[in-house]
Protein backbone atom coordinates (compact mmCIF):
# COMPACT_ATOMS: atom_id res chain seq x y z
CA UNK A 1 0.00 0.00 0.00
CA UNK A 2 1.29 3.42 -0.92
CA UNK A 3 1.89 5.95 1.84
CA UNK A 4 -0.02 9.19 1.34
CA UNK A 5 1.83 12.49 1.70
CA UNK A 6 0.54 14.20 4.86
CA UNK A 7 0.46 17.66 3.29
CA UNK A 8 -1.43 16.29 0.27
CA UNK A 9 -4.01 14.69 2.56
CA UNK A 10 -4.34 17.91 4.56
CA UNK A 11 -4.87 20.01 1.44
CA UNK A 12 -7.30 17.49 -0.07
CA UNK A 13 -9.33 17.33 3.13
CA UNK A 14 -9.23 21.10 3.32
CA UNK A 15 -10.62 21.44 -0.18
CA UNK A 16 -13.32 18.88 0.60
CA UNK A 17 -14.28 20.82 3.73
CA UNK A 18 -14.35 24.03 1.71
CA UNK A 19 -16.63 22.48 -0.90
CA UNK A 20 -19.00 21.15 1.76
CA UNK A 21 -18.76 23.75 4.50
CA UNK A 22 -17.87 26.82 2.42
CA UNK A 23 -14.74 27.74 4.36
CA UNK A 24 -10.98 27.08 4.28
CA UNK A 25 -8.66 27.49 7.24
CA UNK A 26 -5.69 29.80 6.97
CA UNK A 27 -3.35 26.79 7.23
CA UNK A 28 -5.11 25.07 4.33
CA UNK A 29 -5.07 28.28 2.27
CA UNK A 30 -1.33 28.63 2.87
CA UNK A 31 -0.72 25.05 1.74
CA UNK A 32 -2.70 25.69 -1.45
CA UNK A 33 -0.82 28.94 -2.04
CA UNK A 34 2.52 27.15 -1.78
CA UNK A 35 1.58 25.01 -4.78
CA UNK A 36 1.41 27.95 -7.20
CA UNK A 37 3.83 30.67 -8.34
CA UNK A 38 3.18 33.68 -6.11
CA UNK A 39 4.42 37.10 -7.20
CA UNK A 40 3.89 40.63 -5.98
CA UNK A 41 4.43 43.10 -8.82
CA UNK A 42 5.57 46.03 -6.70
CA UNK A 43 8.16 45.41 -4.01
CA UNK A 44 9.83 48.62 -2.80
CA UNK A 45 12.17 46.50 -0.65
CA UNK A 46 15.31 47.48 -2.64
CA UNK A 47 15.19 50.77 -0.71
CA UNK A 48 16.08 48.73 2.39
CA UNK A 49 18.95 46.93 0.66
CA UNK A 50 21.04 50.09 0.84
CA UNK A 51 20.19 50.82 4.49
CA UNK A 52 23.15 50.11 6.83
CA UNK A 53 22.42 47.15 9.06
CA UNK A 54 19.52 45.74 7.06
CA UNK A 55 19.96 42.06 6.16
CA UNK A 56 17.34 40.62 3.79
CA UNK A 57 18.17 37.11 5.08
CA UNK A 58 17.27 37.94 8.68
CA UNK A 59 13.78 38.14 10.12
CA UNK A 60 12.69 41.69 10.87
CA UNK A 61 9.39 43.04 12.17
CA UNK A 62 7.26 45.98 11.16
CA UNK A 63 6.94 47.01 14.78
CA UNK A 64 10.70 47.28 15.20
CA UNK A 65 12.15 48.62 11.95
CA UNK A 66 8.99 49.07 9.83
CA UNK A 67 10.21 46.76 7.07
CA UNK A 68 7.73 44.36 5.50
CA UNK A 69 9.71 41.93 3.36
CA UNK A 70 12.61 39.59 4.15
CA UNK A 71 13.39 35.97 3.36
CA UNK A 72 11.97 34.38 6.55
CA UNK A 73 8.71 36.32 6.21
CA UNK A 74 8.46 35.55 2.49
CA UNK A 75 8.80 31.87 3.31
CA UNK A 76 6.19 32.02 6.05
CA UNK A 77 3.80 34.01 3.87
CA UNK A 78 4.33 31.73 0.85
CA UNK A 79 5.56 34.55 -1.41
CA UNK A 80 7.92 33.32 -4.12
CA UNK A 81 9.06 36.77 -5.18
CA UNK A 82 8.05 39.44 -7.62
CA UNK A 83 9.15 42.63 -9.30
CA UNK A 84 11.71 44.42 -7.13
CA UNK A 85 11.47 48.13 -7.85
CA UNK A 86 14.15 50.65 -8.72
CA UNK A 87 13.02 53.95 -7.27
CA UNK A 88 14.83 57.29 -7.04
CA UNK A 89 13.22 60.59 -6.02
CA UNK A 90 12.10 62.94 -8.77
CA UNK A 91 13.79 66.33 -8.84
CA UNK A 92 13.72 69.20 -11.29
CA UNK A 93 13.28 68.46 -14.98
CA UNK A 94 16.84 69.49 -15.67
CA UNK A 95 20.04 67.83 -16.86
CA UNK A 96 21.46 67.84 -13.32
CA UNK A 97 18.24 66.46 -11.85
CA UNK A 98 18.13 63.66 -14.42
CA UNK A 99 21.79 62.73 -13.89
CA UNK A 100 21.49 62.57 -10.10
CA UNK A 101 18.41 60.37 -10.36
CA UNK A 102 20.05 58.19 -13.02
CA UNK A 103 23.03 57.51 -10.78
CA UNK A 104 20.76 56.63 -7.84
CA UNK A 105 18.73 54.31 -10.06
CA UNK A 106 21.83 52.52 -11.33
CA UNK A 107 23.04 51.99 -7.77
CA UNK A 108 19.63 50.63 -6.80
CA UNK A 109 19.70 48.24 -9.77
CA UNK A 110 23.16 47.14 -8.65
CA UNK A 111 21.85 46.55 -5.10
CA UNK A 112 19.15 44.24 -6.45
CA UNK A 113 21.64 42.27 -8.50
CA UNK A 114 24.06 42.13 -5.56
CA UNK A 115 21.30 40.70 -3.35
CA UNK A 116 20.97 37.85 -5.84
CA UNK A 117 24.64 37.21 -6.60
CA UNK A 118 25.58 37.28 -2.91
CA UNK A 119 22.91 34.69 -2.07
CA UNK A 120 22.69 32.32 -5.06
CA UNK A 121 21.16 29.56 -2.95
CA UNK A 122 18.30 31.88 -1.88
CA UNK A 123 17.54 34.11 -4.88
CA UNK A 124 17.63 33.77 -8.64
CA UNK A 125 17.39 36.60 -11.14
CA UNK A 126 14.59 36.32 -13.70
CA UNK A 127 14.48 37.98 -17.10
CA UNK A 128 12.08 35.72 -19.03
CA UNK A 129 8.46 35.03 -18.17
CA UNK A 130 9.24 31.31 -18.20
CA UNK A 131 11.93 31.73 -15.54
CA UNK A 132 9.47 32.04 -12.66
CA UNK A 133 8.24 28.45 -12.71
CA UNK A 134 11.75 27.03 -13.00
CA UNK A 135 13.03 29.17 -10.14
CA UNK A 136 10.14 28.07 -7.94
CA UNK A 137 10.97 24.44 -8.71
CA UNK A 138 14.49 25.06 -7.44
CA UNK A 139 13.05 26.40 -4.15
CA UNK A 140 14.59 29.85 -4.65
CA UNK A 141 12.99 33.28 -4.54
CA UNK A 142 12.18 35.00 -7.83
CA UNK A 143 13.70 38.40 -8.63
CA UNK A 144 12.38 40.39 -11.58
CA UNK A 145 13.45 44.02 -11.81
CA UNK A 146 11.11 46.97 -12.39
CA UNK A 147 11.41 50.76 -12.38
CA UNK A 148 8.93 53.00 -10.59
CA UNK A 149 9.09 56.26 -12.55
CA UNK A 150 11.20 56.57 -15.72
CA UNK A 151 12.39 60.03 -14.68
CA UNK A 152 16.02 58.77 -14.26
CA UNK A 153 16.18 58.23 -18.03
CA UNK A 154 16.13 61.99 -18.54
CA UNK A 155 15.59 62.76 -22.21
CA UNK A 156 17.82 59.93 -23.45
CA UNK A 157 15.45 57.10 -24.33
CA UNK A 158 18.44 54.89 -25.20
CA UNK A 159 19.16 54.61 -21.46
CA UNK A 160 16.17 52.29 -21.22
CA UNK A 161 18.25 49.67 -23.04
CA UNK A 162 21.03 50.11 -20.48
CA UNK A 163 18.60 49.27 -17.70
CA UNK A 164 17.20 46.43 -19.82
CA UNK A 165 20.70 44.93 -19.90
CA UNK A 166 20.77 45.21 -16.11
CA UNK A 167 17.62 43.07 -16.17
CA UNK A 168 14.77 45.62 -16.18
CA UNK A 169 11.51 44.11 -17.41
CA UNK A 170 8.86 46.61 -16.30
CA UNK A 171 8.76 50.42 -16.17
CA UNK A 172 6.25 53.15 -15.40
CA UNK A 173 6.56 56.61 -16.96
CA UNK A 174 5.62 58.72 -13.92
CA UNK A 175 5.32 58.86 -10.13
CA UNK A 176 3.76 61.49 -7.83
CA UNK A 177 4.31 64.43 -10.20
CA UNK A 178 4.22 65.13 -13.91
CA UNK A 179 7.54 64.69 -15.67
CA UNK A 180 9.14 64.65 -19.11
CA UNK A 181 7.16 61.53 -20.09
CA UNK A 182 3.63 62.47 -19.11
CA UNK A 183 1.06 63.33 -16.48
CA UNK A 184 0.82 61.86 -13.01
CA UNK A 185 -2.49 61.15 -11.29
CA UNK A 186 -1.45 63.13 -8.22
CA UNK A 187 0.39 66.26 -9.42
CA UNK A 188 -1.10 69.17 -7.42
CA UNK A 189 -0.83 71.43 -10.47
CA UNK A 190 -2.98 69.15 -12.60
CA UNK A 191 -2.17 67.74 -16.06
CA UNK A 192 0.54 69.28 -18.19
CA UNK A 193 0.46 67.07 -21.28
CA UNK A 194 -3.12 65.69 -21.22
CA UNK A 195 -1.61 62.22 -21.16
CA UNK A 196 1.75 61.12 -22.50
CA UNK A 197 4.22 63.72 -23.76
CA UNK A 198 5.88 63.25 -27.16
CA UNK A 199 8.88 61.81 -25.28
CA UNK A 200 6.50 59.52 -23.39
CA UNK A 201 5.21 58.21 -26.69
CA UNK A 202 8.80 57.39 -27.67
CA UNK A 203 9.20 55.59 -24.34
CA UNK A 204 6.27 53.32 -25.24
CA UNK A 205 7.82 52.48 -28.60
CA UNK A 206 11.21 51.69 -27.05
CA UNK A 207 9.72 49.58 -24.26
CA UNK A 208 7.80 47.59 -26.87
CA UNK A 209 10.97 47.13 -28.94
CA UNK A 210 12.88 45.78 -25.96
CA UNK A 211 10.11 43.63 -24.49
CA UNK A 212 9.61 45.70 -21.34
CA UNK A 213 6.14 45.78 -19.77
CA UNK A 214 4.67 49.27 -19.36
CA UNK A 215 3.26 50.10 -15.93
CA UNK A 216 0.41 52.62 -15.63
CA UNK A 217 0.30 52.87 -11.84
CA UNK A 218 0.69 56.49 -10.67
CA UNK A 219 -0.21 57.69 -14.17
CA UNK A 220 -3.11 60.02 -14.89
CA UNK A 221 -6.12 58.30 -16.46
CA UNK A 222 -5.42 60.02 -19.80
CA UNK A 223 -1.81 58.83 -19.60
CA UNK A 224 -3.00 55.26 -19.01
CA UNK A 225 -5.38 55.54 -21.97
CA UNK A 226 -2.52 56.75 -24.18
CA UNK A 227 -0.38 53.84 -23.02
CA UNK A 228 -3.11 51.33 -23.82
CA UNK A 229 -3.73 52.96 -27.22
CA UNK A 230 -0.10 53.17 -28.27
CA UNK A 231 1.43 50.04 -26.79
CA UNK A 232 1.63 47.01 -29.05
CA UNK A 233 1.35 44.75 -26.00
CA UNK A 234 -0.84 44.81 -22.86
CA UNK A 235 0.13 47.11 -20.00
CA UNK A 236 -0.04 46.49 -16.26
CA UNK A 237 -1.11 48.57 -13.29
CA UNK A 238 1.42 47.17 -10.82
CA UNK A 239 -0.18 48.61 -7.65
CA UNK A 240 -3.56 50.28 -8.06
CA UNK A 241 -7.07 50.22 -6.55
CA UNK A 242 -10.74 50.51 -7.57
CA UNK A 243 -12.18 54.00 -7.89
CA UNK A 244 -15.69 52.57 -7.50
CA UNK A 245 -14.80 51.69 -3.90
CA UNK A 246 -12.88 54.90 -3.13
CA UNK A 247 -12.69 57.85 -5.49
CA UNK A 248 -8.98 58.64 -5.31
CA UNK A 249 -6.81 59.74 -8.27
CA UNK A 250 -4.51 56.72 -7.72
CA UNK A 251 -7.41 54.37 -8.42
CA UNK A 252 -9.11 53.57 -11.72
CA UNK A 253 -12.81 53.60 -12.55
CA UNK A 254 -14.71 50.69 -14.08
CA UNK A 255 -14.61 52.15 -17.58
CA UNK A 256 -10.83 52.34 -17.59
CA UNK A 257 -10.60 48.96 -15.88
CA UNK A 258 -12.66 47.40 -18.67
CA UNK A 259 -10.51 49.16 -21.29
CA UNK A 260 -7.41 47.74 -19.62
CA UNK A 261 -8.82 44.21 -19.59
CA UNK A 262 -10.09 44.43 -23.18
CA UNK A 263 -6.53 45.18 -24.29
CA UNK A 264 -5.24 42.16 -22.32
CA UNK A 265 -3.89 44.16 -19.40
CA UNK A 266 -3.90 43.44 -15.68
CA UNK A 267 -4.55 45.43 -12.49
CA UNK A 268 -2.54 44.41 -9.42
CA UNK A 269 -4.34 45.36 -6.20
CA UNK A 270 -2.68 47.96 -4.00
CA UNK A 271 -2.80 47.87 -0.18
CA UNK A 272 -1.81 51.49 0.45
CA UNK A 273 -4.35 52.55 3.09
CA UNK A 274 -4.68 56.19 2.04
CA UNK A 275 -5.74 55.05 -1.43
CA UNK A 276 -8.30 52.58 -0.09
CA UNK A 277 -10.56 54.86 1.94
CA UNK A 278 -10.73 58.35 3.45
CA UNK A 279 -8.75 58.34 6.69
CA UNK A 280 -8.93 60.91 9.49
CA UNK A 281 -6.24 63.58 9.53
CA UNK A 282 -3.74 63.60 12.40
CA UNK A 283 -1.94 66.99 12.57
CA UNK A 284 0.17 65.89 15.55
CA UNK A 285 1.46 62.82 13.70
CA UNK A 286 2.22 64.96 10.65
CA UNK A 287 4.16 67.43 12.76
CA UNK A 288 6.06 64.63 14.49
CA UNK A 289 7.09 63.22 11.11
CA UNK A 290 8.56 66.59 10.16
CA UNK A 291 10.94 66.17 13.10
CA UNK A 292 11.72 62.63 11.99
CA UNK A 293 12.53 63.80 8.46
CA UNK A 294 14.90 66.39 9.89
CA UNK A 295 16.81 63.61 11.66
CA UNK A 296 17.02 61.72 8.36
CA UNK A 297 18.28 64.77 6.45
CA UNK A 298 20.83 65.50 9.19
CA UNK A 299 22.26 61.99 8.76
CA UNK A 300 21.40 60.81 12.26
CA UNK A 301 22.22 57.24 13.30
CA UNK A 302 19.69 54.69 12.06
CA UNK A 303 18.88 53.46 15.57
CA UNK A 304 18.10 57.01 16.67
CA UNK A 305 15.77 57.43 13.69
CA UNK A 306 14.04 54.10 14.35
CA UNK A 307 13.59 54.90 18.03
CA UNK A 308 12.01 58.23 17.10
CA UNK A 309 9.71 56.47 14.63
CA UNK A 310 8.65 53.91 17.25
CA UNK A 311 7.94 56.77 19.63
CA UNK A 312 5.71 58.45 17.02
CA UNK A 313 3.85 55.22 16.31
CA UNK A 314 3.22 54.79 20.05
CA UNK A 315 2.05 58.35 20.69
CA UNK A 316 0.32 59.02 17.35
CA UNK A 317 -0.47 55.62 15.80
CA UNK A 318 -1.32 55.58 12.13
CA UNK A 319 -4.91 54.88 11.17
CA UNK A 320 -4.97 52.13 8.56
CA UNK A 321 -7.69 50.83 6.29
CA UNK A 322 -9.06 47.43 7.24
CA UNK A 323 -8.34 44.17 5.47
CA UNK A 324 -12.04 44.09 4.58
CA UNK A 325 -11.75 47.43 2.76
CA UNK A 326 -8.73 46.12 0.86
CA UNK A 327 -10.69 43.04 -0.18
CA UNK A 328 -13.60 45.25 -1.27
CA UNK A 329 -11.26 46.82 -3.84
CA UNK A 330 -9.95 43.39 -4.81
CA UNK A 331 -13.34 41.72 -5.15
CA UNK A 332 -14.79 44.65 -7.08
CA UNK A 333 -12.01 44.44 -9.67
CA UNK A 334 -12.59 40.69 -9.95
CA UNK A 335 -16.31 41.26 -10.44
CA UNK A 336 -15.71 43.81 -13.21
CA UNK A 337 -12.95 42.11 -15.25
CA UNK A 338 -12.55 38.59 -13.85
CA UNK A 339 -9.62 36.59 -12.44
CA UNK A 340 -7.57 36.70 -15.66
CA UNK A 341 -7.05 40.44 -15.32
CA UNK A 342 -6.42 40.92 -11.60
CA UNK A 343 -3.34 40.32 -9.46
CA UNK A 344 -1.46 41.50 -6.38
CA UNK A 345 0.90 44.46 -5.93
CA UNK A 346 0.49 45.55 -2.32
CA UNK A 347 3.25 48.22 -2.27
CA UNK A 348 5.30 46.52 0.43
CA UNK A 349 8.05 48.70 1.90
CA UNK A 350 6.57 51.63 0.00
CA UNK A 351 3.68 52.51 2.30
CA UNK A 352 1.45 49.48 1.75
CA UNK A 353 -0.29 47.60 4.52
CA UNK A 354 -3.71 47.44 6.17
CA UNK A 355 -4.86 46.40 9.63
CA UNK A 356 -4.29 42.67 9.94
CA UNK A 357 -2.00 42.57 6.89
CA UNK A 358 1.07 44.67 7.61
CA UNK A 359 3.72 42.45 6.06
CA UNK A 360 4.08 39.51 3.69
CA UNK A 361 3.50 36.96 6.46
CA UNK A 362 -0.21 37.71 6.19
CA UNK A 363 -0.58 37.17 2.44
CA UNK A 364 -2.38 33.80 2.78
CA UNK A 365 -5.31 35.79 4.19
CA UNK A 366 -5.95 36.90 0.60
CA UNK A 367 -5.92 33.31 -0.65
CA UNK A 368 -8.22 32.22 2.16
CA UNK A 369 -10.70 34.99 1.39
CA UNK A 370 -10.69 34.31 -2.35
CA UNK A 371 -11.33 30.62 -1.75
CA UNK A 372 -14.19 31.51 0.59
CA UNK A 373 -15.60 33.73 -2.17
CA UNK A 374 -15.67 30.75 -4.52
CA UNK A 375 -12.53 31.28 -6.59
CA UNK A 376 -10.67 28.06 -7.41
CA UNK A 377 -7.03 27.03 -7.64
CA UNK A 378 -6.79 27.97 -11.34
CA UNK A 379 -8.13 31.43 -10.52
CA UNK A 380 -5.61 31.74 -7.71
CA UNK A 381 -2.75 30.72 -9.99
CA UNK A 382 -3.75 33.45 -12.44
CA UNK A 383 -4.16 36.09 -9.73
CA UNK A 384 -0.98 35.23 -7.85
CA UNK A 385 1.36 35.27 -10.82
CA UNK A 386 0.21 33.86 -14.16
CA UNK A 387 -1.58 37.04 -15.27
CA UNK A 388 1.49 39.24 -14.78
CA UNK A 389 3.71 36.61 -16.41
CA UNK A 390 1.36 36.42 -19.39
CA UNK A 391 1.70 40.17 -19.92
CA UNK A 392 5.49 39.86 -19.71
CA UNK A 393 5.45 36.94 -22.15
CA UNK A 394 3.39 38.96 -24.64
CA UNK A 395 5.84 41.86 -24.38
CA UNK A 396 8.76 39.52 -24.98
CA UNK A 397 7.07 37.72 -27.86
CA UNK A 398 6.38 41.00 -29.60
CA UNK A 399 10.00 42.14 -29.16
CA UNK A 400 11.32 38.83 -30.47
CA UNK A 401 9.08 38.94 -33.55
CA UNK A 402 10.12 42.51 -34.36
CA UNK A 403 13.84 41.70 -34.43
Amino acid sequence: MYKLNKQFVSVALGLLMWQTAGAVTLEEATAIQRQIVTLDTHLDTPANLVVPGFDILERHSYGHDFSQVDVPRMQEGALDGGFWAIYSPQGELTKIGYEQSRDTALLRALAIRTMVTANPEIFEFATQASDAQEIKKSAKHIVYMSMENSYPLGTDISLLETFYKFGLRMTGPVHFKNNQFGDSSTDPDGPKWDGLSPLGEQLVVEANRLGIVLDGSHAHDETVKDMIRLSKTPIILSHTGSKAIYDHPRNVDDELLKMLAASGGVIQMNAYSEYLEALPADPKRKEAFKGLMKLVKDGSDREIILEKRREIEHEHPAVKASFEVYMNHFLHALKVVGPKHVGIGADWDGGGGVDGMMDVVNLPMITQRLLDEGYNKEDLANIWGANALRVLQQAQDYAANEK
